[in-house]
């Protein structure tokens, strides 16, 4: 039976020593950009999927991924090891590590709601000195000139 508590109690634990093992263990200087940012278990305890960001070395550049995925897979066997000492599992989970989009996607996302926010300032904008193109007020009113009194067609009072 699959216990989903303990599966997500091991996946912290692994994400944290992964992390832990990433910024003071690991050398390699295409790790160090590298961030942990979710680990799942499966619900047997046998194979962890890491997820990770990379942030680029300056404001302007460009994260490289491939290599932190190229160097992640290198230390892979230094990582499951810490992680078998770190857990105490009778069996260490495989890694595996993925890309996580999550913010990609969230900035995305906030440039497609700036666009948005953009072109309903204008629709305002044009709005706010717009006319009617037709009657300004194009409902029929009963009136007085009518000899309508408020009845209904049948002369039934509404």
């Amino acid at each position: 039976m699959a216990d989903h508590a303990r599966a997500r109690r091991l996946a912290k634990r692994i994400g944290a020593i992964v992390a832990t093992a990433i910024q003071h263990e690991v050398k390699d200087p295409q790790l160090e950009f590298v961030t942990i940012t979710d680990t799942r278990v499966t619900n047997d305890l046998h194979d962890a999927t890491v997820y990770f960001t990379v942030r680029g070395e300056s404001v302007d550049a460009e994260p490289d991924v491939q290599a932190a995925t190229e160097a992640l897979e290198r230390a892979k066997g230094q990582l499951r090891t810490r992680v078998g000492a770190g857990t105490g599992v009778r069996f260490t989970p495989t890694l595996s590590f993925v890309a996580d989009t999550v913010p990609d996607t969230a900035r995305r996302m906030e440039e497609l709601l700036a666009r948005a926010r953009e072109a309903d300032e204008e629709v305002a904008r044009n709005a706010a000195g717009a006319r009617p193109a037709g009657d300004p007020d194009p409902y029929r009113r009963d009136s007085a000139e009518d000899g309508n009194d408020g009845a209904g067609p049948a002369g039934d009072a509404v």
